[in-house]
């Protein structure tokens, strides 16, 4: 039986570990176009993978479906969550919306949102972007969406007070040749692609990962398709009784990565904190307290 609050990949992760080498590459196979690679006949995913269709019902039956239609379904719920637009969802959500207070029921989504967060990020993970990001060597780039542009904006102010070599990206993709241009083997890429994944995205992702631009991605619980290029993934839980998907935990998990690289090179950073602050009193940007 599987736990109908993971996804699909989800389940393949936490159970990676118990599948066969044969099994494994088709883990694999299913993770390099997900979902879209498990939506097609199971032979041809046995082909694709290079292993047999036995493998491939036997893989599914492991992570807990009865088969590969139930397999299939779920893959098929999945893809559809990943396109809704806000209309959508709000009327799906309306159908059947708790009596409680809006307050109440946003909280409780918040709560289980950061709890399957953290229950499935990995301390690798954060631990290699916090390094990326914290390397003064190379140049770091922030790019976010329609909406996860603004996300990228507030990693980037505070990146830039910690950090040199900080750029933040329009969100608009005609301006993104020129910053390609000046991107370097071994820079970072912080990208931001929530649901309803951009397809200008994924073509960014895959030109800079070519030129040996390191890519860290903040994507849903569905992963966009520029996970495949990523060096390191945060896979965070978005959904709210919404229209409009949350940003909590993705900002939270901002924000650890902002103290994480603080803490790395606090002598530097409080050495541009001071310089700032100088910047500020000379301009009398603030108002001084008394």
């Amino acid at each position: 039986m599987t736990d109908g609050s993971r996804t699909v990949a989800e389940t393949i992760a936490a159970r990676y570990g118990e599948l066969t080498r044969s099994e494994k590459r088709l883990a694999d196979t299913i993770s390099e176009n997900y979902p879209v690679s498990g939506l097609g006949s199971i032979t041809t995913l046995a082909e694709n993978a290079d292993v047999s269709t036995p493998t491939v019902a036997r893989m599914v039956q492991k992570l807990g479906f009865k088969g590969y239609g139930e397999f299939q379904a779920r893959l098929h719920q999945e893809l559809e969550a990943t396109l809704s637009n806000p209309i959508a969802k709000h009327d799906r959500l309306a159908r059947n919306v708790p009596d409680t207070h809006i307050l109440n029921r946003f909280g409780e989504a918040a709560i289980d949102n950061m709890r399957r967060t953290l229950s499935q990020l990995d301390q690798e993970t954060f631990g290699g972007a916090a390094a990326l990001l914290s390397d003064l060597e190379r140049a770091v780039y922030f790019v976010g969406g329609r909406i996860t542009g603004a996300i990228a904006g507030y990693f980037y102010t505070h990146m830039q007070v910690i950090r040199p070599k900080t750029t933040l990206m329009s969100s608009n993709s005609g301006s993104w040749p020129q910053h390609m241009l000046n991107m370097a083997n071994g820079d970072v890429l912080v990208i931001f692609d929530i649901r309803r994944y951009e397809q200008d995205m994924a073509t960014l992702a895959r030109v800079a990962s070519e030129n040996g631009v390191e890519i860290i991605l903040f994507t849903d619980q569905w992963a966009s398709p520029v996970t495949k290029f990523a060096r390191h993934t945060f896979r965070v839980n978005i959904e709210a009784p919404s229209a409009w998907d949350s940003s909590v935990v993705t900002l939270f998990v901002v924000e650890a990565l902002i103290e994480a690289v603080q803490a790395k090179s606090w002598d530097k950073t409080r050495q541009r904190i001071s310089q700032l602050e100088g910047l500020f009193e000379q301009s009398r940007l603030f108002r001084r307290p008394g």
